[in-house]
């Protein structure tokens, strides 16, 4: 089966994505399979408030699908490197992304996509025979050369540079939203 979205996004030979605007999501209120979701994020300790958002948005997904939250520290002994440094996280999350995962790496330099498209990516993800879905938001200096390799999908959630407890803010606020999308559910609008 074609996935024309996700194909669209693809990092290697990356069409554009149409402009902004209001359009419908493809699967709304159609059935679609939930895959288990990981967000593997690069950074320090969180702030007890950030974590309280980040566990809020859990919950709530826990309805449509699982979701496993995981915090890479950031290597310190190489802040001075800052190209170790970056290829220490890389190596990390590399160690925790399987063969069969559908890969998506936040990027400064990403796709723009609006929450409808958020919605179709998590629909047609469900469509590649990937067994989970994995969200990567780097450290301080982006993401490493394997995970840019790897990256079945490269996109930004912004054209500002979010730092990484930010970017898992809004990533855990749309993947909600792209969930009540695909149901058909009201809080999109």
């Amino acid at each position: 089966m074609a996935i024309s979205f996700c194909t669209s996004l693809h990092t290697k030979g990356a069409t554009p994505l149409p402009g902004p605007g209001p359009r419908q999501c493809k699967y709304t209120g159609q059935s679609v399979r939930a895959l288990p979701i990981r967000i593997l994020t690069v950074g320090k300790k969180r702030s007890r408030g950030v974590q309280f958002v980040v566990d809020e948005y859990i919950g709530k997904l826990q309805n449509y699908c699982s979701v496993d939250d995981v915090l890479i520290r950031s290597n310190p002994r190489n802040a001075h490197d800052s190209r170790a440094q970056v290829d220490d996280e890389d190596a990390a999350i590399m160690n925790l992304i399987r063969p069969d995962d559908w890969v998506v790496m936040l990027d400064e330099n990403g796709q723009d996509i609006g929450s409808e498209q958020m919605a179709e990516l998590v629909g047609d993800a469900g469509n590649t025979g990937a067994s989970r879905l994995s969200f990567c938001i780097g450290g301080p200096y982006g993401h490493g050369q394997q995970l840019r390799e790897r990256a079945n999908l490269s996109i930004r959630l912004s054209t500002l540079v979010l730092n990484h407890q930010i970017a898992l803010l809004v990533l855990m606020e749309q993947l909600y939203r792209s969930w009540t999308i695909l149901k058909g559910q009201k809080y999109h609008h």
